[in-house]
């Protein structure tokens, strides 16, 4: 199972396992069922060459589309022993080209970003500057993760070895399965979790934060650095409230996926003499020449099982970093500003004049609901295609490539970046990733999760090619992409005056994979008007705040 899959289904587990209480900074989800308590420890193998992309491939086969039951079985197909297995069969004979390799990518820089500089790790943190001096060789830290796919567990494997190869420190990782959450807190409650833990989304961090079990890592990372390599709005994700209230750097993000994406067919697309369009307004004479032609512009579905409705929470999101400032973003995600505010009532209202006009929806605003997301994007390939444009996340290509076969990325299908509407806002993007959080504070596990703020610790990841994983780092080397599509992706993100995360994802599961999700599915389906959409969106808070 894909990690997007698990983070969908996951969010329900998280109010069960938390008897409710959820936390208005951020949603839950892991990973998570009850049963797999003694996940199977990989130690990354001392050398390496290249890595793949990306733990986000995740969304590929999103939690969405099978009910939970089907998701759960699927996922169990892929087991962690063969991520060990894979990680056993890596030599520490690699570690020479692995270390050159890093040297060379980090010396080159990804032209987007202009940020033209090679890791300095005595800038990160002490720690770090240590362990490269082999100053805490023969330490071993723990590290448990949610990733099932046997290819990503020995991707993400792999982004240890040259590590480990320099410092002779010891990761061991180990792996939570599908069960992740539940073995996370009962680790916690035991008082045996590892020293660092990977979230795939802030939510499931901030409920430990919440109970002081997390370091805050501004006193861990040089602030300097973190301003540095990261876009702020990856530092403001991960900060959230501890428990006296006060917000403190809870994580870390290594890799993420891209959500501000625009698909279409690009052979059909350029034969029709059709222009990639820039602003808004370009955005809107592209759907009128589109209905011009006798076609309609967009596809669209937010079928998805029990997840029904949260393709839709992800164009709001888009539409909200497009329509207002990112203080009102945030207002909104914590439940400060209603979703009955005029501010989120205008982004629905950009919504709602596509595609509740089905001139601009293939099938018309009928077919919205009934139509699965993973299957939304098929008739763009039809020849000639029946619909033009599809947003999604970058995840979405494992669906074309499923449902059409032969297609090729960058010939037959590419993405544009969902143009920005009000200039002031800049050219925001909306995101998901993984995280990090350190429980146990100790030299040899500050040292990796300040590693873990490097492009050095996705960057053999990336070289593996296969797509999903992409670098949030601004000293990311754009080079590194075995793909083209991955390469925009990640200059999409470089070239961003601002990010913020899956708004649904940052709110309590009561409302992000709730009520707004409900709400979304009313007002699609023609059961509800804007103003009940709206109030059942907010209705969800009330089983928050008390």
């Amino acid at each position: 199972m894909s990690i997007e899959s698990n983070k969908r289904l996951n969010r329900r587990k998280f109010v069960a396992l938390t008897g409710g209480a959820v936390i208005a900074s951020g949603i839950l989800a892991a990973c998570g069922d009850a049963t797999n308590t003694s996940a199977p420890a990989t130690t990354a193998p001392a050398a390496t060459t290249a890595a793949a992309p990306a733990a986000t491939t995740a969304a590929s086969t999103t939690a969405a589309a099978t009910t939970a039951a089907a998701a759960t079985t699927a996922a169990s197909a892929t087991t962690a022993a063969a991520a060990t297995t894979a990680a056993a069969g890596t030599t520490a004979a690699a570690a020479t080209t692995a270390a050159s390799a890093t040297t060379a990518a980090s010396a080159t820089t990804a032209a987007a970003s202009g940020q033209a500089f090679q890791t300095d790790f005595a800038a990160v943190g002490p720690e770090l500057a240590d362990a490269m001096a082999g100053k805490l060789k023969g330490k071993t830290v723990t590290l448990i993760h949610g990733i099932t796919a046997a290819d990503e567990v020995t991707k993400f494997t792999k982004c240890f070895e040259d590590f480990q190869a320099k410092t002779g420190i010891t990761v061991k990782l180990n792996a939570g399965g599908n069960d992740a959450l539940t073995v996370i807190a009962t680790k916690v409650s035991a008082g045996t979790i590892d020293d660092i833990v990977n979230f795939p989304q802030p939510g499931s961090l901030g409920l430990y934060v919440g109970q002081g079990k997390v370091t805050d890592l501004t006193k861990v990372i040089n602030q300097d650095w973190m301003k540095k390599v990261y876009n702020q709005g990856f530092i403001d994700t991960a900060t959230l409230p501890d428990q006296n209230g006060k917000k403190i750097l809870a994580g870390v993000f290594q890799r993420i996926n891209f959500k501000s994406a625009v698909w279409y067919p690009k052979k059909a697309f350029d034969a029709a003499g059709y222009k990639v369009p820039t602003t808004w307004d370009e955005q809107q004479a592209l759907m009128d020449q589109i209905v011009k032609d006798g076609d309609t512009p967009w596809a669209f579905g937010i079928e998805s099982g029990g997840a029904t409705g949260w393709p839709a929470t992800d164009w709001l999101e888009d539409l909200m970093l497009r329509t207002t400032s990112l203080e009102n973003y945030d207002k909104w995600t914590t439940g400060v500003m209603p979703f009955t505010d005029p501010v989120v009532k205008n982004a629905m209202q950009k919504m709602t004049d596509i595609f509740f006009n089905d001139k601009y929806v293939y099938g018309g605003r009928k077919t919205i609901v009934t139509t699965n997301f993973g299957n939304a994007g098929t008739p763009m390939f039809t020849n000639p295609p029946k619909a033009w444009l599809l947003k999604q996340g970058n995840f979405i290509t494992t669906f074309f490539e499923q449902n059409t076969p032969g297609l090729k990325a960058g010939v037959d299908y590419d993405f544009y970046y969902l143009p920005p509407i009000d200039p002031q806002y800049g050219k925001p993007v909306l995101f998901a990733g993984d995280l990090f959080g350190l429980f146990n504070d100790k030299p040899e596990s500050r040292a990796v999760i300040q590693f873990l703020t490097t492009y050095e610790s996705i960057q053999p990841w990336i070289k593996a090619g296969g797509g999903g994983a992409i670098s949030p780092h601004k000293n990311a080397n754009l080079a590194d992409y075995t793909s083209e599509l991955d390469r925009k992706t990640a200059q999409a993100i470089l070239q961003a005056t601002s990010a913020r995360f899956d708004g649904s994802d940052l709110m309590p599961a009561a409302v992000g994979s709730g009520s707004e999700w409900k709400g979304m599915t009313d007002y699609f389906s023609g059961t509800a008007n804007l103003d009940q959409a709206l109030a059942t969106m907010q209705a969800g808070w009330n089983n928050v705040k008390k």
